[in-house]
């Protein structure tokens, strides 16, 4: 089997569920269409970026007109692009095609029915959530879904907010984007650690996060938060910390390679997220950093928010509040670090074992293969 990964860019550092299926998926026999290529990876002619293809400025607007009317979208290749992908795809041979988010599936699949190639979408955050927020990309996916063999979501959350938008598949399955449980593994625990990893956006409330934090652990000299990531409130967030007094128990050392994040993920007993809606209406998806989190024995204190509920069990592996409950959220802070040692142990271990059961990314690729697979037989 050989399938075809549509992507946004390559190479997207920040994708690894992305970059894992483009090296694992099918033994690795893959090849790669994306908008665009950067020089952050070495290519073959495995790699296609459509978007440097020349296209006729004298066509193009008509060209934009005729796939957004047809399609509900204008951000696809046409003319001379759409016959390089085309090519590349004759040439290139796949078995099957998996686009990675939304606007690749709408861009990709007119192609892939024309060629008859078995043609499948994966939603994973924004574009199953910010992005259905307006007509015409609903409109888009509702056209695109008769064209797909399936699709897939992290979570059951963003499948849902899908058909509150009358964007349905019969074959929808969720398969979370998981981690490596044999790398990302519970270590000797420090007591009263905590750990946040993310970007500093409004979706990840990191201020709201700082606040709780200090209020919660005031009479704890030994509790300390770690906030690995970079972003727009990052600067805020240090303001915040130097305001409160608190910068001896809250670390912001901003943007961390990912095996950094694993060694503190090992060392941590508090994973805390306050995942909230942005005002544009983003969300997540099933954050990669619960699930490992989870896969290293943390106890997360995050929010009832998109695809969390369905990972971390209220009282057994971790705590959960509605978005932007600060009192709560403080609250549940206090709660987890006053646990008893025993108590600690318990829900630590649960929540590993339900990594392992749920998030085993090796067993979540063979069950992506096997539906692919199904469907090319068929």
């Amino acid at each position: 089997m050989k399938a075809c990964i549509v992507v946004g860019t390559y190479f997207s550092p920040g994708q690894t569920f992305v970059n894992r299926h483009i090296e694992k998926l099918f033994g690795g026999d893959t090849c790669v269409i994306s908008d665009s290529l950067n020089d952050l990876r070495d290519t073959d002619d495995r790699f296609m970026g459509w978007h440097s293809v020349p296209v006729s400025g004298v066509t193009k607007p008509f060209q934009r007109l005729t796939n957004h009317l047809r399609h509900g979208s204008s951000r696809m290749p046409h003319g001379a692009a759409d016959r390089a992908v085309r090519k590349f795809l004759r040439e290139q041979a796949p078995d099957v095609i998996l686009a990675e988010f939304g606007p690749q599936g709408v861009a990709i699949a007119p192609i892939a029915n024309k060629l008859g190639i078995p043609v499948f979408c994966y939603f994973r955050g924004s574009d199953a959530s910010s992005r259905i927020r307006h007509d015409h990309v609903q409109r888009a996916y509702q056209r695109m879904m008769p064209r797909l063999e399936g699709i897939f979501a992290v979570s059951q959350f963003l499948l849902d907010n899908l058909a509150r938008r009358d964007i349905r598949h019969p074959n929808a399955v969720v398969i979370p984007s998981g981690v490596d449980v044999r790398r990302f593994v519970p270590g000797d625990k420090t007591p009263l650690s905590c750990l946040g990893v993310g970007r500093f956006v409004e979706k990840k409330a990191p201020l709201l996060t700082i606040r709780a934090f200090a209020e919660a652990t005031q009479n704890l000299d030994d509790a300390h938060l770690t906030m690995i990531g970079d972003g727009d409130l990052l600067e805020s967030a240090r303001s915040l910390v130097s305001e409160l007094g608190i910068a001896h128990k809250v670390s912001l050392p901003g943007a961390l390679p990912h095996e950094d994040v694993r060694q503190h993920l090992e060392r941590t007993e508090f994973y805390i997220q306050h995942s909230v809606t942005a005002n544009n209406g983003n969300t997540e998806g099933l954050p990669t950093a619960i699930q490992e989190a989870m896969s290293a024995g943390c106890i997360t204190v995050s929010t009832r928010h998109a695809g969390i509920p369905e990972a971390v069990e209220e009282g057994r592996s971790g705590f959960l509040v509605d978005e932007l409950d600060e009192v709560a959220f403080t609250n549940a802070i206090r709660d987890a670090v006053k646990l008893p040692e025993e108590k600690r142990r318990e829900m630590a271990a649960y929540a590993r074992a339900v990594a392992l059961e749920k998030f085993d990314n090796a067993k979540l690729l063979t069950q992506l293969e096997q539906a692919l697979a199904t469907a090319v037989n068929r």
